[in-house]
């Protein structure tokens, strides 16, 4: 596992970190971390904003969190680039071309993350705090794309697949860390969040009962849940979620003061109870499976 002292080359392709190195699809579950990374790749362009501001935006631990609740039981599939360098939560086409030195071909079409800083690229890290000094060359941006990006996204829809071949059906949780209180940068500035957030784009990426079913399940281990509010999901469970096919994608957002200090970027005495909560979820959804509960499985052709 990670441990924050050895940066990621941008030139690497090696885009991911497997937790769980057994047999795909021995489950049906597939969990990924996209934000854990902590450190700015060594090869890529200067940065105006600090290691602290850097930090503001990790996923703190949340692949380690998730494979300590797997427990071997199921892939986790984690990035090994920081979402500010590249996100791959957000459209490949997703880009503000004013962070560019150039056009974009293909035009982008931004969405109003990129209107808020921070789409496929980041303007900001934190509110009106630029990320970078200097313009992106283009062709890095479209290096970036290829080392990280597509191979992400391309080993997830892998584990997905095998998953689904093997069981005829899978379920992906999309698994991310948010602030206890939204920023300017969020739909929700200045309001608390409650302890976890599961989305399904609002019914478009997962089962209704068995999204209903998790968010039981995670409040039934103490834990404050909603549906959909503020976060609703974004590209990664969009684009692998096809629940008319029996591809089930949520998305779980923990709220970090659960299990770490968020000013000084320290785990604290809640982790390992966050981390047994979580395995104990995992267990349950896992049994229900196994026993055909969990989720309705598309008629046979």
């Amino acid at each position: 596992m990670h441990d924050g002292t050895h940066p990621q080359p941008a030139g690497d392709s090696s885009a991911w970190l497997l937790h769980h190195a057994s047999v795909a699809g021995t489950s049906p579950l597939v969990l990924d971390s996209p934000h854990s990374w902590r450190d700015w790749p060594a090869d890529a362009p200067p940065i105006a904003a600090s290691q602290e501001a850097l930090c503001s935006s990790w996923d703190a631990w949340v692949d380690e969190l998730w494979a300590e609740a797997a427990d071997g039981r199921a892939p986790v599939l984690a990035a090994r680039f920081h979402r500010a360098y590249i996100d791959a939560n957000r459209a490949r086409d997703d880009i503000d071309e004013q962070l560019l030195d150039a056009p974009w071909t293909p035009p982008p079409r931004p969405s109003d993350k990129s209107a808020r800083g921070f789409g496929l690229l980041r303007r900001y890290i934190l509110p009106g705090v630029a990320l970078y000094a200097n313009k992106l060359s283009v062709q890095d941006v479209h290096q970036r794309i290829a080392n990280c990006y597509d191979p992400y996204h391309g080993k997830l829809a892998a584990l997905i697949e095998a998953a689904h071949a093997r069981h005829g059906v899978s379920v992906h949780i999309d698994c991310h860390s948010m602030k206890s209180l939204g920023n300017a940068m969020n739909e929700d500035n200045g309001q608390p969040r409650p302890d976890i957030v599961v989305s399904d784009l609002d019914g478009a990426s997962a089962d209704g009962g068995l999204v209903r079913w998790v968010a039981e399940r995670l409040a039934a281990q103490g834990l404050r849940v909603r549906i959909n509010d503020p976060y609703r999901g974004g590209e990664l469970i969009r684009r692998h979620g096809r629940p008319q096919a029996g591809r089930h994608s949520l998305q779980i957002e923990i709220n970090r003061a659960l299990y770490m200090d968020e000013r000084r970027f320290e785990r604290h005495e809640g982790y390992a109870r966050l981390a047994a909560q979580l395995r104990a979820f995992v267990g349950e959804l896992l049994q229900a499976l196994e026993n055909g509960h969990l989720p309705h499985r598309p008629p046979q052709a």
